[in-house]
């Protein structure tokens, strides 16, 4: 199989991990015209609502198969139907069997269910899991609803973990409040999501209880926990 892609908001990271025989589409259009099979794997926002509409479904390849497990808004139910009339789609293949798929030669309208199998919940247990031993062991934050995605790989024994809000100055006054209890930063990473902040920092001696209550004392800090690198290996 000859995989064809496009993503206009694809980051590094992301493209770094595709396989280097996918080809990359300049444009939705461009990759409409050149595959017999057609995936779809976007959000429904306004600019993907109606994605697929009659015009664009005319520029696909006769015969080819469109799979949308995505949206049902995303792709014009009515089009599609008209394009299976005219048999300019071989097949259509979705998880949202809307009235107008019903009975519908060509459709293959299956149950929306895939978050909800045995295989789909036991790994999502795992991943809470681990995600939960990570934040308690390391201060890591991923896949949280209102704080950005912090992970900073350890390089001192000693580990501060900050809920802060984001505003100016925060990460100067936990700074100074550090130097001034004689601790020495080794390494410090703050990222911010909206109003949220979190700030992870590594310092070579152990975080006294009168530490953490200095900068929990600053002026929009939310929480303050001090992780010795002791926690993770019991």
């Amino acid at each position: 199989m000859k995989v064809v892609g496009f993503d206009p908001d694809i980051t590094v990271d992301a493209a770094w991990r595709l396989p280097s025989s996918v080809r990359r589409a300049h444009g939705i259009d461009e990759l409409l015209k050149q595959c017999d099979f057609v995936t779809l794997h976007v959000p429904l926002v306004d600019a993907t609502r109606g994605l697929i509409d009659a015009k664009r479904l005319a520029l696909m390849k006769p015969g080819a198969t469109l799979l949308n497990f995505a949206r049902d808004a995303i792709v014009d139910e009515h089009a599609v139907v008209a394009a299976l009339h005219a048999r300019k789609l071989r097949a259509y293949l979705c998880d949202f069997p809307g009235a107008a798929l019903i009975g519908e030669p060509g459709v293959a309208a299956l149950p929306h269910l895939g978050a909800s199998t045995e295989e789909a919940e036991e790994n999502c247990a795992i991943m809470v899991v681990d995600q939960v031993r990570d934040f308690l062991d390391h201060g890591t934050i991923a896949n949280a609803v209102n704080f950005p995605g912090v992970e900073m790989p350890r390089e001192a024994p000693f580990r501060v973990g900050i809920a802060n809000a984001n505003v100016p100055n925060m990460v100067g006054q936990i700074s100074t409040a550090m130097a001034q209890a004689g601790l020495n930063i080794h390494n410090m990473l703050n990222k911010s999501r909206g109003e949220m902040a979190y700030t992870l920092v590594d310092v070579d001696s152990p975080v006294q209880p009168q530490v953490v209550a200095a900068i929990s004392a600053i002026d929009g800090v939310l929480s303050v926990r001090a992780i010795p690198a002791e926690s993770a290996a019991d």
